[in-house]
Parts: C-alpha cells; sequence; structure tokens
C-alpha cells in the first residue's frame, strides 16, 4: 500500500495524468474553435457588386487608343476578348497559365500577361497590345532591331519580348546587358534566341538615344 501511495504521489509530482491531459486538450480545442468562429464572425464582410453572366455583357475597353465595344462572358480573359472578339491576334496565348509573359499587354502602361487578367478587371484602363507600339505607321525600335538582329524564330515568344523590351526602353533609355536580362526574365524562349533579344534591345537603345 505504502509503494502505491509513493507511486501515485510521484506520477502526480511529475506532471500531470493521461486524462488530465486529454481532458485539457479538449478544452483548448473547444476554447479555439470559439475564438476561431468569433474572429471569422467579427471579419467577414459580405461583399457586394454587379453580378455577371451567366450570358455575355456588353462592355467598353480602350485598345491602343481607340474604344472598343465587346460582347464577353464572365470567363473571358483580356487575352481572349483581344485576339478571339477585337481580333488583335499579335498577342500570342502559350501557356495560358501566366508562366511563359507570350501574352504581354501594357495595362495603363503597366506589362501584364493578358491570359491571366478578366477582361472585366480592366476598366476604364487603356490596353496597348502589340499592334498599337508602331508610331506612325512606322516600326517601334524594337521591333526593327528585332528584325535586323533575326531575334524570332517561331515567333510565339517575340510579341511578349518585345512588348518587356520596348517597356525597358521607355524607362531606360540607357540599359546594361544586365537590365535587358532582368526586364526578359519572365519571357520564356523555347528556340532560345536570348542572346539575339540581348543585341537587339541594346542595338534599339543606342539608336534611340
Amino acid at each position: 500500500m505504502e509503494e502505491k501511495k509513493q507511486g501515485a504521489a510521484s506520477s502526480s509530482s511529475k506532471g500531470i495524468s493521461r486524462r488530465g491531459f486529454i481532458r485539457g486538450a479538449g478544452l483548448s480545442t473547444a476554447g479555439s474553435v470559439l475564438m476561431t468562429s468569433e474572429v471569422f464572425a467579427f471579419e467577414y464582410e459580405e461583399e457586394k457588386g454587379t453580378e455577371l453572366g451567366p450570358d455575355a455583357t456588353t462592355i467598353q475597353m480602350k485598345v491602343n487608343g481607340k474604344v472598343r465595344s465587346l460582347s464577353v462572358e464572365p470567363r473571358t480573359t483580356l487575352a481572349a476578348a483581344l485576339r478571339d472578339h477585337l481580333e488583335l491576334t499579335g498577342t500570342k496565348v502559350v501557356c495560358d497559365r501566366g508562366s511563359c509573359s507570350a501574352c504581354t499587354v501594357y495595362v495603363d502602361g503597366q506589362p501584364v500577361n493578358s491570359c491571366m487578367m478578366s477582361v472585366f478587371d480592366v476598366g476604364n484602363k487603356e490596353v496597348t497590345t502589340i499592334e498599337g507600339i508602331a508610331m506612325n505607321g512606322d516600326l517601334h525600335p524594337v521591333q526593327q532591331a528585332f528584325i535586323e538582329h533575326d531575334a524570332s524564330q517561331c515567333g510565339y515568344c517575340t510579341p511578349g519580348m518585345v512588348m518587356s523590351c520596348a517597356h525597358l526602353l521607355e524607362n531606360n533609355s540607357n540599359p546594361t546587358l544586365e537590365d535587358v536580362k532582368k526586364a526578359t526574365r519572365g519571357n520564356l524562349c523555347r528556340c532560345g534566341t536570348y542572346p539575339h533579344v540581348f543585341k537587339a534591345t541594346l542595338a534599339a537603345a543606342k539608336k534611340s538615344s
């Protein structure tokens, strides 16, 4: 008997019993659930907005300086709207998941992957495509340099590459090779024409300066 009492006292002095641990864990879990529920209830706010679909909706979008009307379904991406509805097929869709940047266009002057953007998110912003960077019928200096330096092979990545490089020169008139590499780091070329792309962009910068 004395040994059992000593054993019980020893186990209680060492820590909590198994039954006590399970009971405490259950209470802690219940408390966490209640606290989490209260937090979610406090933070949740119902979003209010215009519901679209399932039928097509007519919208207006400013593209390459002109306001265009098009009827599109809610699932339509900017790339699909440009290619399928406005017939601006210079914008290419290759990976269709934002990995290759072949579909690069400008939205209010900033490069975006148009395959990842809903056409309804454009709103009042202006879209510029590869067809819109030429001025008065003359090719953009980057476009001309791409031709002169043979910077395209299959051509699928070329529009996105040109858009990325042209955006670089608009913001940096005297880029280094590292600047060009950084500007095109998201553009993938399966043909491997990167060296020609870099040379063309640096050449275009020299002509523009």
